[in-house]
């Protein structure tokens, strides 16, 4: 069993930064690979950023590719999203995910993570 817990998240201006951090619960973090997803008002949730166990092997949606940086601290339980150069369609609620994978990758999929947390608001000014 892991819970995930959603921090950082907030407003800030066009071209700004924000870093989110997940915290996560339970002795086996380090066999999950994390996965952040995001959904904006009327829209389905989408895919943002994946990370493997190890942490050797990442995936990025193309919309973010060169401005996200995903990354974690199996020390510290903790999975964080840097986001770098924010644009107002980065505008979401931002959730963080665990999913078991016997091999190290970083799966895009949302139906390989199996622990959701309960979100964190990014609101992007123009």
């Amino acid at each position: 069993q892991v819970q995930l817990v959603e921090s950082g998240g907030g407003l800030v201006q066009a071209g700004g930064s924000l870093r989110l951090s997940c915290a996560a619960s339970g002795r086996t973090f380090r066999s999950y690979a994390m996965g952040w997803f995001r959904q904006a008002p009327g829209k389905e949730r989408e895919f943002v950023a994946a990370i493997s166990w190890s942490g050797g092997s990442t995936s990025y949606a193309d919309s973010v590719k060169g401005r996200f940086t995903i990354s974690r601290d199996n020390i510290k339980n903790t999975a964080y999203l840097q986001m770098n150069s924010l644009r107002p369609e980065d505008t979401a609620v931002y959730y963080c995910a665990a999913g078991y994978t016997a091999l190290a990758v970083a799966p895009i999929s949302p139906f390989n993570y199996g622990y959701w947390g309960q979100g964190t608001q990014v609101t992007v000014s123009s």
